[in-house]
């Protein structure tokens, strides 16, 4: 797009105060999240955002913010849950699924179940529940949410025991004995190895299809839910403010999903090979975003910059780490974890100071690596980031305070 958006976008936007300026100038900047939340909501309201919200077509969310400062934005009731359901009902492997009216059990963050739960109380005039009961976590007819622990490796027997009863309560009500699991990676891994850690398969349908959309889900984890499900399993990208822009089918290849909505990729810094997206979107007729850096990373196939490429979505760009060899992302640190062995499960780099880092990583049968491949993880890792890397086992990497892990931290 290069910064100028065709004359039809242009009409949709002219009332929007935060463009105005734009379009005197005829050139649209990237929209950064700090100029979005810069005079919120004054700087997106028009008479017709103004009826929309009197109207309850349109309400003040917040982001999701798991790894990244959360924003306050503007958009039709169910926006994400609609963008969800138009790409399942669409997508190539698992609009069966749709089709045939299967259940979506939603097995994600806590954070998730309790929004759901909040929203439900408050429709009912009361106050949410600390442990919000079946019909609390439903967030439409079709839809569950399963999890009530901020972290899945926490989950106790009767934790398990009571999202495979939920499981199987939905799996009975369809014809077929069908239904779909929506997931994040991280907490599905977990209840498979909590299930055969207490010999549960019994208890355990298989589901028809799945889908994981919530973060980034590295090679190990994705492999080990393959070897585990005989059914489709399927990656959707995107984000609160932008629905989701792209999936893969069910080999791991993503295809763009790019309805009212077009994508520049521009690198990180001169010469990187790691890519912003920048998306313009009009999708969300409330806040339509022109140039919106959504603040993730890409690669591609060929490394150039053709959106119609991306081979992977590698993370976060607040999260990069500086190296003397470039930008390092999540994906990166992945690749070299996922040669070094397909035991790890969760790992996390930890800096020390400015020259040294320690990778703590769990495994998925709770025993450390041997030592030929920790040395050789260790290795690769200091040849990724430039600094001297000593690995830790651990058997529990906490959960950040999101539901989400974190890649990166530092020790102050």
């Amino acid at each position: 797009m290069d910064g100028q958006p065709t004359a039809d976008i242009v009409d949709r936007i002219k009332d929007i105060p935060i463009y105005r300026e734009s379009i005197e100038r005829g050139h649209f900047p990237i929209l950064e999240k700090p100029e979005i939340a810069r005079g919120f909501p004054d700087n997106w309201m028009t008479p017709a955002l103004a009826a929309a919200l009197e109207a309850g077509e349109a309400e003040f969310v917040l982001s999701t913010g798991t790894n990244h400062a959360r924003m306050q934005i503007i958009r039709p009731p169910y926006f994400l849950l609609n963008s969800y359901y138009q790409l399942w009902s669409e997508h190539p492997d698992i609009a069966h699924t749709w089709h045939e009216g299967c259940r979506r059990l939603s097995l994600t963050t806590m954070l998730a179940t309790e929004h759901v739960a909040r929203v439900n109380a408050k429709k009912r005039g009361a106050e949410p529940d600390a442990s919000p009961a079946l019909e609390d976590r439903r967030l439409d007819a079709r839809t569950l949410y399963l999890n009530l622990r901020l972290d899945p490796a926490l989950w106790e027997r009767d934790d398990v025991e009571r999202m495979l009863a939920e499981i199987r309560a939905a799996r009975d009500e369809h014809p077929q004995g069908l239904y779909h699991l929506d997931c994040s990676s991280y907490h599905l891994a977990h209840l498979v190895r909590k299930v055969g850690e207490w010999d549960l398969w019994d208890d355990f349908p298989q589901p028809a299809s799945i889908i994981h959309a919530y973060e980034y889900t590295p090679v190990n984890v994705r492999d080990y839910l393959l070897e585990h499900f005989d059914c489709p399993v399927v990656d959707l990208f995107g984000s609160t403010e932008l629905g989701y822009l792209y999936y893969s089918d069910r080999d791991g290849k993503f295809w763009p999903y790019l309805d009212k909505m077009s994508v520049e990729l521009i690198p990180v810094e001169p010469g990187s090979r790691i890519y912003s997206l920048i998306v313009t979107s009009v999708r969300n007729p409330h806040m339509p975003l022109i140039r919106y850096r959504s603040g993730d990373c890409a690669r591609t196939l060929d490394g150039t910059p053709d959106p119609t490429k991306i081979s992977r979505f590698c993370g976060r760009e607040k999260e990069l780490l500086a190296t003397p060899d470039g930008p390092v992302s999540q994906g990166d640190l992945d690749d070299r974890v996922t040669v070094a062995s397909p035991r790890v499960f969760v790992h996390q780099l930890r800096l020390k100071g400015d020259t040294e880092a320690e990778l703590h990583y769990v495994t998925f049968d709770d025993a450390p690596l041997e030592p030929p491949a920790a040395a050789a993880l260790e290795k690769s890792v200091a040849e990724l980031t430039g600094r001297a890397c000593r690995l830790e086992h651990r058997t529990h990497i906490p959960i950040g305070k999101s539901g989400k892990y974190a890649w990166l931290a530092q020790d102050l």
